[in-house]
């Protein structure tokens, strides 16, 4: 069974950093990409970072710069450090697994509260 397990999500205060991972585990597939959504109460989810098998990156305009987003070497693991933090990225933010067979797998999601 395939499972994806975010971690790193906390309260912190407007300015602060926090670091994101996501692990793949049961399956032996292959990735083509792993990607972070958020949610904000009363929104939709929204695209927030994504990177190829190949290393490309994508961002949503209002994270560049702040977020960046990486792998490890087997590319069943990715992270999102996120700095620079601002009160409108409060949200619970997932994680999602898209394998060479371009099927896709979600995790439970971690909460990223920025107060002060």
């Amino acid at each position: 069974e395939v499972q994806l397990v975010e971690s790193g999500g906390g309260l912190v205060q407007p300015g602060g950093s926090l670091r994101l991972s996501c692990a793949v585990s049961g399956s032996t597939f292959s990735t083509f990409a792993m990607r972070w959504f958020r949610q904000a109460p009363g929104k939709e989810r929204e695209f927030v970072s994504s990177i190829l098998s190949d290393g490309r990156t994508s961002y949503v305009d209002s994270v560049k710069g702040r977020f960046t987003i990486s792998q490890d070497h087997d590319k069943k693991k990715a992270y999102l450090q996120m700095n620079s933090l601002k009160p409108e990225d409060t949200a619970m933010y997932y994680c999602s697994w898209i394998t060479n067979t371009r099927s896709e797998f979600w995790g439970q999601g971690t909460q990223v509260t920025v107060s002060s």
